[in-house]
């Protein structure tokens, strides 16, 4: 069955035109002519997908660190990675901000805090310790440091070799909800101890295990997350595959999520880290997810498709996934990739959604 609409005389356009005019006037707009953008049947993002290479980033990191000093004002020598459909932000994606910070030999970034929550991964090298409320915490290749919100941190290199690292942020989100605060902290470092491990460390780092007598803390009160046990967690899925035992989450593609240890959610309360690994050979399906997420590749190299984007990606290389774009992964060498997004923000909501597509040669 269908409908015809009437056609509109000379005189009812006119009342329309005076209608619409009055809308605008008082600062109203009708929703029959804005539906179709404001309730699409499927995620239409403005973010698309991005991909930013290692290879150019580094370089670029750098040569900022031959020119730009770190201290206040700037605060940190960290330079966001734009996504080219959000022009005139400095986002990765609507809810995400990634960027590459370089601290050179024996620099120190002074302590401040926000309301803003964040992370650190670290592709390559050592030698740099953040303190995060005067806890010293070192900072070494595969590690995941957190800086939940309103901790004061500081960062301090202490050897003759700079050193670059990524972090993510959910300033985006925070600041379309027009909830930030910002502080200065000490201009002087809180400590420049550089302990193997840090307090928290040895308190809440042992798998399975709570402290008791600890205070209830109100954001995970683990800041770092160690290679060596991300690596064996992943290496131990895949050997529980070959024996024919569940843990990965399809043939060849094995995935640990970084968790809270006082309450087993999400390690930080706006952003989920993961990290992937594929055995050589793998390819996986594609994945649909309601929100965004920006990845890193830690090791290895592949092709990953997002959207009608096809990358071929190596150590290092970052790329953005908008909201529902379709995401796989196809990988001769086997490759490991380090995941953030804002799934526990869309969950929280309610919002979540997820959709896989198998993939056939």
């Amino acid at each position: 069955m269908t409908s015809t609409v009437p056609e509109i005389t000379p005189e009812e356009q006119a009342q329309l035109d005076e209608l619409y005019a009055a809308f605008d006037a008082a600062s109203m707009t009708p929703l029959w002519t804005q539906i179709g953008g404001l309730m699409p049947t499927t995620p239409r993002p403005d973010a698309v997908p991005a991909l930013w290479r290692w290879s150019t980033l580094l370089p670029l990191a750098e040569r900022a660190g031959e020119l730009v000093p770190v201290g206040r004002g700037g605060e940190r020598r960290a330079i966001a990675l734009t996504n080219p459909g959000l022009p005139g932000t400095p986002y990765a994606t609507p809810t995400l901000w990634a960027a590459i910070q370089y601290l050179g030999p024996r620099e120190e970034a002074p302590a401040h805090r926000h309301v803003q929550t964040a992370f650190r991964f670290v592709v390559d090298g050592e030698g740099v310790w953040t303190n995060v409320e005067g806890d010293p915490v070192a900072m070494r290749r595969g590690d995941l440091l957190l800086t939940p919100g309103m901790h004061f941190h500081e960062h301090h290199n202490t050897t003759d070799k700079p050193m670059a690292w990524i972090d993510g942020l959910d300033i985006p989100l925070v600041r379309y909800l027009d909830a930030g605060f910002f502080e200065f902290g000490p201009d002087e470092l809180s400590t420049k101890e550089t302990p193997r491990a840090s307090r928290n460390e040895r308190l809440w780092g042992h798998p399975g295990l709570t402290p008791v007598g600890a205070p209830a803390p109100k954001a995970s009160p683990l800041m770092a997350y160690r290679w060596e046990h991300t690596d064996a967690a992943l290496r131990a899925q895949l050997e529980l595959e070959d024996e024919g035992h569940p843990g990965v989450v399809e043939p060849g593609h094995a995935v640990v999520r970084f968790t809270n240890p006082a309450t087993a959610g999400d390690c930080l309360s706006t952003i989920r880290c993961e990290m992937h690994r594929l055995r050589a050979g793998t390819r996986t399906a594609a994945v649909r997810t309601a929100g965004s997420a920006v990845w890193q590749v830690f090791e290895g190299s592949g092709v990953v498709t997002v959207g009608p984007e096809r990358y071929e990606v190596g150590k290092g290389d970052l790329f953005a996934v908008p909201s529902w774009a379709p995401l796989s992964f196809d990988s001769e060498a086997g490759l490991d990739a380090f995941r953030f997004s804002d799934d526990p923000v869309f969950e929280a909501l309610r919002l979540g959604r997820t959709a896989r597509e198998d993939i056939t040669a």
